[in-house]
């Protein structure tokens, strides 16, 4: 679970606020509570709500970009 992220979300009134805010669905904004809150959408929330917000690692409740995926390939040539 990402403490920061939970405590971001509780001080903007919860998941269902959160959820309206962005206009997502509940499920995905629970969901940042265990990966943390997507970069863009922290940004904008570090910006809008800076005193509802102060005092909680922001950075820490980020999440981390994706790695992106990459597929096998075969070298060898036949």
């Amino acid at each position: 679970m990402n403490v920061s992220a939970t405590q971001v979300i509780e001080a903007l009134g919860g998941t269902a606020a959160v959820a309206r805010l962005f206009d997502v669905a509940m499920p995905s904004v629970s969901a940042w509570k265990e990966r943390g809150i997507p970069r863009p959408r922290m940004m904008f929330l570090s910006v809008a709500h800076k005193k509802k917000l102060a005092g909680i690692d922001l950075k820490a409740a980020t999440a981390l970009a994706a790695k992106p995926q990459t597929t096998p390939t075969n070298t060898q040539e036949a």
